[in-house]
C-alpha cells in the first residue's frame, strides 16, 4: 500500500511536459520527527517543552486537588471536634494563595528542560521567593493561633480574659510576626546560596549603630516586654507615678496610657515608668489613712483623754473600718495636734473618702456634744497692742 502511494505521489504534478515530485510520506515523517525531536526552540526541543509544560498543569492541577480535598476534610472533622488544631491545619490548606502555586508548578516543569546557570538560578530564586511569601503570609494564621490560646487561659472566673493580655496581643504580634519573618528570610537566602554567617556578621555591626540611632524606641519596647511578663501593674489598675495618677487604660509598644482622676490622658513612656516609683493602688489588701486631728489648748484634760475614745467609738460603727490607734502626738502652734491613724478594709478609693466622710461628720457631732473645740488658726492680742 505504500508502495503505491509514493508511485502516485511521484508520477502526480506534471504540468507543460514536466514532472513535479511531491513529497513522500517517509519525507513528510521524517520532516516531522525532525520537528519534534530535534529542531530545538530556545535550546530545547517540540518535545521536552511539552513535556514541561505537562508537568506544569499537572503539579499545579494536583496541588489544587489536594488544596480542595485536604480542606474539606479537616473542615469535616472540626465541625465535630473541640480542639482547634484541625481548625488550624483546615485554615493553613485554605490559605496556600493560587499564584504562589504556580510559581511552583512553573519550577517543576522546568526540570525536564535544558537552561542555562542564569536562567535556572532565576526559576530558583523564584521558588524560594515563593514559598518564604506563603510561609509569611500562613504565619499570621500561626500566630494569631498561639495568642488566641493564650487569651483563653487567662481567663478569670468570670469569663473574661485578663486585660493585659488582652492589650498586649498587637505587641506580642508584632513582634511573632517579625520573628517569624526574620528566620524564613534567612533560611530564604541561604537556600538560594547567600552565605547568612557573613551577612548576620554585617548586620550585627550594622545594628549597633542603628540601636543606638533607635535607643529610645528600642528601649521603650524592651520595657513593654517588661511590663507584660513582669506586671507590675496590668490594665485597670489605679496607679500613682510622681504627681500623676490614674487607671491604666492600655499598654502599647512605646507607651501606656493612664486615664487621670480628672479626666484627662496621660501618656507614659514605658521605660520611664520602670525607671521611676509606680504606686499601685489596687494591689492594697487594705488601705492605711493617718491625719492630724487639732483641738483648742483650752480643752480640759478631762476631754483630751476622751478625744482617742471618741474617735475609736465613731470608727467601730463601720464594718469595713479597723482602729489602730489615736495618741496626743505634739504641742502645735495653735493647736493640740492627735494623730489618728486607721485602716479600711478594701483599696478602694471611694470607699476611703466615704468613711473619711462618716468620720468627720460622727466627730463634728461628737465633739459638739462634748464640748470639745477643733482648733483654728488663731491670734492673741497681748498688753502693749503687740500680737
Amino acid at each position: 500500500m505504500n508502495r503505491m502511494i509514493e508511485m502516485t505521489t511521484a508520477t502526480l504534478g506534471t504540468a507543460g511536459g514536466q514532472t513535479k515530485a511531491l513529497p513522500t510520506v517517509t519525507e513528510i515523517g521524517d520532516a516531522a520527527t525532525r520537528l519534534w525531536d530535534q529542531t530545538p526552540y530556545l535550546g530545547n526541543t517540540l518535545h521536552t517543552w511539552t513535556v514541561a509544560c505537562a508537568a506544569t498543569l499537572l503539579a499545579l492541577a494536583a496541588a489544587w486537588m489536594i488544596k480542595r480535598i485536604l480542606a474539606s476534610r479537616l473542615k469535616h472533622l472540626a465541625s465535630r471536634t473541640t480542639t482547634r488544631v484541625d481548625d488550624l491545619l483546615a485554615e493553613l490548606i485554605e490559605d496556600l494563595r493560587f499564584p504562589l502555586l504556580t510559581v511552583l508548578a512553573i519550577a517543576v516543569g522546568s526540570r525536564f528542560l535544558a537552561m542555562t546557570p542564569r536562567v535556572d538560578k532565576v526559576i530558583q530564586i523564584a521558588a524560594v521567593a515563593a514559598v518564604a511569601l506563603q510561609l509569611v503570609i500562613s504565619s499570621r494564621l500561626v500566630i494569631d493561633f498561639l495568642l488566641q490560646t493564650l487569651l483563653q487561659k487567662s481567663l478569670g472566673s468570670d469569663g473574661k480574659p485578663d486585660e493585659t493580655v488582652a492589650s498586649s496581643l498587637g505587641v506580642l504580634r508584632f513582634l511573632g510576626m517579625l520573628g517569624f519573618g526574620l528566620l524564613i528570610l534567612m533560611l530564604a537566602l541561604d537556600n538560594i546560596g547567600i552565605a547568612v554567617t557573613p551577612l548576620l556578621t554585617g548586620l550585627g555591626i550594622g545594628g549597633i549603630a542603628v540601636a543606638l540611632a533607635v535607643q529610645n524606641v528600642l528601649g521603650d519596647l524592651l520595657a513593654s516586654l517588661a511590663i507584660l511578663l513582669d506586671k507590675p501593674f496590668v490594665v485597670g489598675d489605679n496607679i500613682q507615678v510622681g504627681t500623676q495618677a490614674g487607671t491604666v487604660e492600655r499598654i502599647g509598644i512605646k507607651t501606656t496610657r493612664v486615664r487621670a482622676t480628672g479626666g484627662e490622658q496621660l501618656v507614659f513612656a514605658n521605660s520611664d515608668l520602670l525607671k521611676g516609683v509606680v504606686q499601685n493602688f489596687k494591689r492594697m489588701d487594705e488601705r492605711r489613712v493617718a491625719f492630724n486631728l487639732g483641738v483648742t489648748y483650752k480643752t480640759s484634760p478631762e476631754n483630751l483623754r476622751r478625744v482617742p475614745e471618741l474617735v475609736k467609738v465613731a470608727l467601730d460603727g463601720q464594718d469595713i473600718v479597723r482602729f489602730d490607734r489615736c495618741h496626743l502626738r505634739t504641742f502645735g502652734d495653735w493647736a493640740l495636734i492627735f494623730e489618728v491613724v486607721y485602716f479600711v478594709k478594701t483599696p478602694d478609693f471611694r470607699t476611703h473618702v466615704d468613711v473619711q466622710q462618716q468620720l468627720n461628720l460622727a466627730l463634728i457631732e461628737s465633739f459638739q456634744q462634748h464640748g470639745i473645740e477643733f482648733a483654728f488658726p488663731t491670734q492673741v492680742q497681748l498688753d502693749g497692742g503687740k500680737a
